[in-house]
């Protein structure tokens, strides 16, 4: 199975009083999902089922992808990396799984995928983490396939 984590671009901050789901990308963060999406759009696999966060600013994101995708609630800001890896099915699913969400839970799933401690990693805004299981003896292997970073692109 396919896992890829794809944490939203740069946003404006969010102001005293307003909403975190409301936050929009700034010109710089709309610059960096375009970029990544290029990359994406060559190296997804065929059929990837996409779920996306219904923060604003991750719909920003995978919007430049131009797929279909379902938000989530679970994706939510305050999501938990238990939620995203049952979403994603993680590691039987049949089909690659693209998450765009957010921090702090991206880089608890990689912790855990790793098993580090939590809060030990964290996803760089714009990036993606792609990672590849495999059944075998009864056991899950997971591999690192990928880090790429937008501002690389």
């Amino acid at each position: 199975m396919d896992l890829i984590l794809w944490r939203h671009a740069e946003a404006i901050d969010l102001e005293e009083g307003g909403n975190d789901m409301d936050r929009f990308l700034t010109p710089k963060g709309e610059r960096q999902a375009a970029r990544m999406s290029t990359w994406l759009d060559r190296v997804l696999p065929q059929g990837t089922r996409i779920f996306c966060s219904p923060a604003t600013r991750c719909e920003q994101t995978v919007m430049a992808l131009g797929r279909r995708y379902k938000l989530r609630e679970e994706l939510s800001p305050n999501g938990h990396p238990d939620e995203v890896l049952s979403l994603a099915q993680w590691p039987v699913s049949k089909s690659a799984v693209l998450v765009v969400g957010h921090q702090p839970y991206l880089g608890q799933v990689v912790a855990k995928l790793f098993d580090m401690k939590v809060g030990e990693c964290s996803i760089k805004k714009a990036s993606v983490w792609w990672f590849k299981s495999k059944q075998k003896n009864n056991e899950t292997h997971t591999n690192l396939h990928a880090v790429q970073n937008a501002d690389l692109i």
